[in-house]
């Protein structure tokens, strides 16, 4: 159990957690994991490198593995979390598998037989998760997924995590997986700003640093692109799926029936079977305010 944070906490009331990121698509998805490796709730029991589309480069899944090695290696876990590669591709389809060692990992740690329960965040597309339900279907009813993607209910619109694979979508939104589900006009909500960003991380450590830098980088990076808003700010879209499994906002959400994704990523609603948790907002200041704070903590620690 981590030992930098002036508490503990029981042993009953801990979680496993597997972290499917698609971490060098832009700048949020460093500070979720950092985040859920420094919660003593959870049990880290692996990452896996997602893919995120062909858009900008032929080797997603890749470039997220050699980001999350470096993560790992900043904050000096690289001996204490495994990191898996997920799948190169989407599904081609939505009964046919993307085979991985992601996919393989999260069948492996679901039938272990252990009476702590196993989440699986998704913070991008959902292929690796969606393929080990189809690979091993028993493992539905041993785990939650919770994932960051999808568009504003009840049209659904545009959203760059469900575009990358939104055959694997619809194959969890049919699974019996029970799914939590973060869409844009939520996660959009957790806002930062770089000077909020300057003060309260890059001063605790490499791995505050380094979260602040990239953040920068990437403005520069995307200094064309309308999707980093006013170049002083961004959303940390992915750091709910942390934040729910500190405290899962029980007033913030509603089961939903599963909707079916159309190919121009808009919700079609045939079923009132299959129901899903949709989360309506998620509190901004806790997840920030938490995350803020372990760094700081982390940081003291290793002085």
């Amino acid at each position: 159990m981590i030992t930098f944070l002036p508490y503990e906490v029981p042993e009953s009331k801990r979680i496993r957690l597997i972290i499917n990121t698609d971490a060098k698509n832009e700048a949020d998805d460093q500070f979720a994991i950092v985040h859920a490796l420094l919660t003593p709730r959870f049990v880290n029991k692996g990452i896996i490198a997602a893919h995120f589309g062909t858009e900008r480069t032929l080797t997603s899944m890749e470039d997220s593995y050699e980001e999350c090695e470096k993560i790992l290696s900043l904050m000096e876990m690289k001996e204490v979390v495994p990191l898996y590669r997920g799948a190169e591709r989407a599904m081609t389809d939505e009964r046919t598998p993307a085979l991985s060692e992601g996919a393989e990992f999260i069948i492996r740690e679901a039938m272990k037989e252990d009476a702590m329960p196993l989440y699986v965040i998704s913070l991008g597309a959902i292929t690796d998760l969606a393929s080990a339900l189809l690979i091993e279907p028993r493992i539905a009813d041993r785990l939650t997924a919770i994932w960051i993607g999808g568009g504003q209910w009840p049209e659904g619109e545009r959203e760059f995590n469900l575009s990358n694979d939104i055959a694997a979508a619809n194959s969890v939104m049919a699974s019996s997986v029970p799914l939590w589900v973060v869409p844009r006009n939520v996660y959009s909500t957790i806002r930062v700003s770089l000077a909020e960003l300057a003060l309260k991380v890059r001063p605790y450590g490499p791995i505050g640093s380094y979260l602040f830098e990239q953040m920068v980088d990437f403005n520069h990076t995307a200094a064309g692109n309308p999707r980093f808003p006013k170049g002083e700010m961004w959303s940390l879209g992915d750091s709910p799926a942390v934040s729910l499994l500190l405290d899962s906002h029980e007033y913030a959400y509603e089961m939903k029936p599963a909707p079916r994704i159309t190919q121009d990523m808009r919700y079609v609603h045939y079923q009132k079977e299959r129901f899903i948790r949709w989360y309506n907002e998620v509190d901004a200041r806790f997840t920030l305010e938490d995350m803020f704070a372990k760094i700081a903590l982390y940081d003291a620690y290793k002085k």
